[in-house]
């Protein structure tokens, strides 16, 4: 397992890529067809459901299908895998977050996170955000976690992709090829609310997992290497852009 470092998240929160449950539900997802498949059969899109978790204020049961517009809420020790359209979610514990309709009713345009952390991949399009409470992001296809933390400073980080990431007025294009990350600050820190980070709370298991639930494969796969997880984003040691 690729190296990681915690702050604020215990280590079985991070390992769900290790359970067998998960492996054997990934697996047979994708043996069915996928997100279409499940769609035109009219099936769940719950790859995995574990522990408490409600769906718009009623308990959520893993033959169910969430929808563009569905608030969904997880509990201490839930955890949770779905697929909706252009996107793949898994949703930690103690998360309250709201996936909002885009161009088609399995389309998600926007990711609103309130509480707890997410791990998400799109696929490649335009007008596609995640909103947190102090950063805002959009996507053009890519891998990301976005975490807020107890005292409600939001964490992104853009594992691999393009993503116009802001907080207040501040804003920066970033273009990572492993994982550049970020906090949008509750209130300014030396002047700024937009600061660099370090990667923390995900590991590479995990968005290689999520990826592989929409039939992708991360950047880092794709080259056949990995860079130095320091949040910086790349292969090849360079400065953060907020850096620069």
């Amino acid at each position: 397992m690729t190296r990681h470092t915690l702050e604020g998240r215990k280590e079985d929160e991070l390992l769900w890529t290790r359970r067998r449950g998960f492996l054997q539900a990934a697996a047979a997802w994708t043996a069915l067809g996928g997100f279409a498949t499940a769609h035109a059969q009219q099936r769940s899109n719950i790859v995995e459901l574990r522990g408490d978790a409600t769906l718009n204020g009623q308990a959520l049961r893993q033959q169910q299908f969430i929808q563009t517009g569905d608030e969904i809420v997880t509990g201490p020790g839930g955890h949770l895998a779905f697929v909706m359209g252009n996107s793949a979610f898994l949703v930690r514990q103690n998360t309250r977050m709201r996936v909002e309709r885009g161009e088609t009713l399995t389309a998600v345009s926007v990711l609103r996170l309130i509480t707890g952390a997410v791990v998400s991949v799109w696929s490649k399009g335009n007008q596609r955000q995640v909103v947190m409470p102090t950063l805002t992001a959009g996507i053009r296809g890519t891998g990301l976690y976005s975490e807020v933390q107890d005292n409600g400073r939001s964490y992104f980080c853009n594992c691999y992709g393009t993503v116009e990431v802001s907080a207040g007025r501040e804003s920066v294009l970033s273009q990572a090829e492993y994982h550049q990350s970020f906090w949008g600050e509750v209130a300014p820190r030396n002047g700024k609310l937009l600061t660099p980070a370090r990667a923390i709370n995900h590991t590479d298991e995990e968005v290689e997992m999520v990826a592989a639930l929409m039939n992708q494969r991360t950047a880092w796969e794709i080259l056949g290497r990995k860079g130095t997880k320091d949040g910086s984003g790349y292969m090849d040691p360079q400065p953060h852009p907020l850096a620069r």
